[in-house]
């Protein structure tokens, strides 16, 4: 049996494929954010209790720790060593102004990630091609070595000029460190991003310092726990081992929604849809993404939080629009939804943990859109608090209830819509021509709005859509990626093929230690025209390097460059093409667990099993709607709405004028008034939204 993991905000989700039957599993647990581990135990205790005496033989986790540390700003005593004469580069950044502020004057810069008193700079400097231009000062380093120990900050980050093209001067600080101050954890920017660009990849090696010491005790209070190897999920839409993610744990900060899209891609796949968005909608927040021909869209240019990130990630937009997204009035009087957040502790009023704010899951339980309990009973609701906060907020608001309650909810489909434009539109996509796969325990609710609101030709619910995340984590490949710049307008390729085979070599050792004997490695590479300040990047053949090779990157970044930006300079010699950096994927292949057909009906029709009052339109009112169960449908089935379809981890309000039909696979594919077929979209359909 294989497991898988996943830890949000509000629940832990657990997913376990028996290998030999194929048979899936899926449970729920409340998340502990004092202590993820022990959600993370209770979910393995369900599983063991349903599951008694089968073999365990791959255990993998996604974890939000140190996500959450970064989003929360806990960063502490965090010390920076960089080159002397740069001890201001964090405060210089990119000399970039948010949007919003027109004029910089009344842009205030955020805190640095590291106070400016605590950034120490070393003597020694090289040039960008790694030649030493003044020798490493070692006796200045002993002394800044010193005097972080005197002090107690024993995370640092080292960053020194252009390191990406030799490391020896940071290694050797690291050296002098281990000597002088051997309390301390260290991340060097030539281990964690050999990239160059000085700010991005100073932030990026900082991040990894801040969250190594809490990412190491969380590991390893797990492994004591587990007494068993497991693997952790990667940003970039791989896995690797808890013994290797300690030594790089930024890998991890998008762990969870990165499994999310993963799981969605596989299963959209499966059932016909290559092309998609991904919606995964927990309590906290809801995570975007865009797969096109079955592979999320990856990222060097993320964040988290207000920290650029330049690892590879899968490429995704957040929101804080979750189930737990409270509801609060501006100091002008508007209704507001998020970002903030109930989270699991105390959670929503519904939960009756004492809870004060009226949440987006308090105006489904008032509206009688989800049932009075969740996870098939386990965690009862109660919608008498959930009705008097609301009363409560109506009157503050001078609305009715029901309007209350249905705004809540308005204003939450267009944080996720906002989401979805950021992923599509800005990206130069059309979002009329992407079905949307929506997931999570909160994803399925507002599914028919995101409809009306962005005329997605159809939205897809999988089956368990709640544990979408943990059973993308059975789906990863073991993946390690691998950057050098190496900037030149007339490249050697005798040097590029070298620095492939070394970027490969470090692919293959690393795969090794999993256990792969037979790893695969795939090449791309960053260009751009001279002059340019940013790059694309493309996927590099493999084999020997010849002028055919060449030839054909650089066709390749052609054409990448007129889809995205309208126009490219193939044969005009005006325009050099720059190349930047070069770049190895490592991967370790799994066998990806099969998704089951379902089968079709056979006895007589689908009817509802029960009903409640249910309020879809405050101009409507309340009535009686028909309640299904999940597990009831079978494929060809087809549900009108309005009408709720309930299943243990999740629930679909259906609205009037929305049908719900099964597919083979068990997904609900949801379309509105005469929707098409997705991929068929109109810019009359478009206007008619």
């Amino acid at each position: 049996m294989r497991i898988g993991v996943d830890t949000g905000g509000t629940f832990t989700d657990v997913v376990a494929v028996d290998e030999r039957t194929g048979e899936i599993f899926t449970t729920k647990t409340p998340s502990t954010p004092a202590n993820p581990a022990d959600g993370f135990m209770a979910g393995l205790g369900k599983v063991g209790a349903a599951k008694a005496g089968a073999e365990v033989t791959g255990l993998v986790h996604g974890t939000t720790v140190a996500t959450n540390q970064l989003l929360e700003d806990r960063i502490e005593d965090l010390g920076f060593v960089t080159t002397e004469g740069f001890e201001f580069i964090l405060e210089i950044a990119r000399q970039s102004v948010p949007d919003g502020y027109g004029n910089s004057y009344f842009w205030v810069k955020p805190p640095r990630i590291v106070p400016v008193h605590r950034v120490k700079t070393v003597g020694g400097r090289l040039d960008h091609l790694g030649a030493e231009v003044r020798p490493f000062d070692e006796e200045e380093a002993a002394r800044v070595a010193r005097w972080f120990r005197e002090r107690g900050i024993t995370a640092i980050g080292v960053c020194f000029l252009h390191s990406y093209a030799n490391p020896e001067h940071e290694e050797r600080m690291r050296r002098v460190l281990e000597r002088e101050h051997p309390e301390a954890v260290v991340s060097l920017s030539s281990d964690v991003l050999r990239e160059y660009r000085e700010y991005e990849r100073s932030v990026t090696t900082l991040v990894d310092a801040a969250v190594k010491p809490t990412m190491r005790r969380y590991i390893a209070n797990l492994s004591e726990r587990l007494r068993m190897p497991y693997s952790v999920m990667k940003s970039n839409g791989g896995i690797l081992s808890a013994a290797e993610v300690v030594h790089q744990p930024i890998t991890t900060v998008l762990s969870g929604p990165a499994a999310g899209a993963l799981g969605a891609a596989l299963i959209a796949s499966t059932a016909g849809h290559p092309s998609v968005i991904t919606l995964d909608g927990g309590g906290t927040s809801t995570d975007v993404a865009v797969v096109v021909d079955g592979e999320p869209s990856l990222t060097t240019e993320g964040s988290i939080g207000r920290y650029p990130c330049k690892i590879p990630m899968i490429d995704i937009v957040t929101v804080g629009a979750g189930g737990g997204s409270i509801a609060w009035i501006s100091p002008e009087g508007t209704l507001k939804v998020g970002p903030r957040s109930a989270g699991a502790d105390p959670g929503p009023l519904c939960y009756g943990k004492g809870g004060g704010d009226v949440t987006v899951t308090d105006a489904h339980v008032f509206l009688g859109r989800i049932p009075p309990h969740l996870l098939g009973g386990e965690i009862p609701l109660d919608r008498q608090a959930a009705r008097e906060g609301v009363e409560a907020l109506a009157a503050k608001l001078g609305l009715t209830p029901e309007r209350t309650a249905t705004g809540i909810l308005e204003i939450s489909a267009f944080n996720q819509c906002n989401a979805i434009r950021q992923i599509t539109v800005k990206r130069g996509l059309d979002v009329r021509d992407f079905p949307l796969v929506t997931f999570g325990g909160s994803g399925p609710l507002l599914a028919c709005r995101l409809i009306d609101i962005l005329g997605l030709p159809a939205v897809i619910v999988p089956p368990d859509p709640g544990n979408v995340s943990a059973f993308g984590l059975l789906t990863v490949d073991v993946k390690n990626d691998y950057v050098r710049t190496h900037v030149t307008k007339n490249p050697d390729l005798g040097v590029l093929a070298g620095i492939f085979a070394e970027l490969e070599g470090q692919a293959v050792a690393a795969l090794e230690r999993e256990g792969f004997t037979s790893p695969v490695c795939r090449r791309s590479a960053d260009l751009r025209y001279y002059g340019q300040a940013y790059e694309v990047r493309v996927a590099a053949p493999p084999g020997p390097l010849g002028e055919e090779w060449r030839a054909e990157v650089l066709a390749r970044f052609h054409e990448e460059h007129e889809r995205l930006y309208g126009y490219a300079y193939r044969d005009d010699p005006r325009h050099a093409v720059e190349w930047v950096n070069l770049r190895v994927s490592g991967i370790g292949p799994i066998t990806r667990p099969a998704i089951p057909e379902r089968p079709g009906r056979a006895e007589a029709a689908l009817t509802a099993q029960g009903g409640r009052p249910v309020c879809f339109d405050e101009r409507e009112g309340w009535a009686e709607r028909p309640v299904h169960q999940r597990a009831d449908l079978r494929w060809g089935d087809v549900v009108s709405g309005p009408a709720v379809i309930e299943e243990y981890g999740s629930t679909l309000p259906l609205h009037p004028g929305f049908t719900a039909e099964c597919d083979s696979h068990g997904n609900l594919v949801i379309r509105g008034h005469g929707a098409s077929e997705p991929g068929t979209s109109t810019t009359e359909k478009g206007q008619s939204r």
